[in-house]
C-alpha cells in the first residue's frame, strides 16, 4: 500500500542550551493511504508536536516530512499554506467554526480560500453523510457540540485531502457523542478512502484505529497494528490498548 505521509528522522527542539526542550527525537513513521492511525502518549510525550510537524503547521529542527512524495518542511510559507488548504484537512477539539457563517458556508470555506469552484451539491452531500441534512443554513451557535464537530468533519473532507489530521476530536464531547464522531471518521476511511491521523488520549478511540503509535518523551515507543473490531470485541481491544499505554 502506498505511503501518503512519511516522517524520517524528525526532531523538534524548542530553545537552546540547557533550557532546550526536545519535543520530538528522531521519529520515523510511514502512514499508508486509506487508513486510520491513532497517536497516543501521556501529556508532554510529543503528540501535538508530531501532528504540527506532520501537517506543516510547524517545521522540524531536523529530518524530513513528506506528504504525497513532496518534502513539505522545505517549502516556502506561501506554498505550504496552499498545500494545507488544498491537500490537508483539519478537525480540532474546539471545532473552529466561524459563527457568522452558515453551516454550508463553513464547509466550503477551504474551497473559497483556495480560489476553487464551489459545488453546493458536494457540500450538501457531505452534510447528509455526517447526519446534518437540512441544516445547511443554520448557524453554528444553534448546533450542539456533536453537530458542530460533524460540520468540522465535512469541512475537512470537502477538498478531498490527502490526509485529515484530527486533534482530540472527541475530547470535548460526551461518550455517546464522541463515539458517533469516531464512527464518522472510521466511515470516511472505510467508505470514502480517506486517510486519517488522529491524536487521542482515549484507548477506546485508539482501539478503532488500524494502527496505534505511542510516543514517550518525544520518541516513538511503540508502533502496533490495532485489532480489527467487531461489536463484541470493542471492550477487549480497548483493554489491550490500555495495557500498551501504561
Amino acid at each position: 500500500m502506498k505511503n501518503v505521509l512519511e516522517l524520517e528522522g524528525v526532531s523538534r527542539c524548542y530553545g537552546r542550551g540547557g533550557r532546550a526542550v526536545h519535543a520530538l527525537c528522531e521519529v520515523d513513521v510511514q502512514v499508508p493511504e486509506h487508513s486510520l492511525t491513532a497517536v497516543m502518549g501521556p501529556s508532554g510525550s510529543g503528540k501535538s508536536t508530531f501532528l504540527q510537524c506532520a501537517a506543516g503547521l510547524d517545521r522540524p529542527t531536523s529530518g524530513v516530512v513528506r506528504l504525497g512524495g513532496r518534502v513539505i518542511n522545505e517549502m516556502r510559507e506561501r506554498s505550504l499554506a496552499r498545500l494545507r488548504r488544498a491537500d490537508i484537512g483539519f478537525v480540532f477539539q474546539s471545532f473552529n467554526l466561524l459563527p457568522a457563517l452558515t453551516v454550508q458556508q463553513n464547509v466550503v470555506l477551504p474551497l473559497r480560500l483556495d480560489g476553487r469552484r464551489i459545488d453546493p451539491g458536494r457540500a450538501r452531500e457531505l452534510l447528509a453523510r455526517v447526519g446534518l441534512d437540512g441544516r445547511e443554513d443554520a448557524r453554528p451557535g444553534r448546533l450542539s457540540g456533536g453537530q458542530q464537530q460533524r460540520v468540522a468533519i465535512a469541512r475537512a473532507l470537502i477538498t478531498e485531502p490527502e490526509v485529515v489530521f484530527a486533534d482530540e476530536p472527541t475530547g470535548s464531547l460526551d461518550q455517546e457523542t464522541g463515539a458517533e464522531i469516531l464512527n464518522l471518521l472510521r466511515e470516511a476511511v472505510d467508505q470514502q478512502g480517506a486517510t486519517v491521523v488522529l491524536v487521542t488520549h482515549d484507548p477506546a478511540v485508539a482501539a478503532r484505529a488500524d494502527r496505534v503509535l505511542r510516543l514517550a518523551h518525544g520518541r516513538l515507543a511503540q508502533d502496533s497494528v490495532a485489532e480489527s473490531l467487531t461489536a463484541g470485541s470493542v471492550a477487549r481491544a480497548a483493554a489491550a490498548v490500555r495495557g500498551q499505554v501504561r
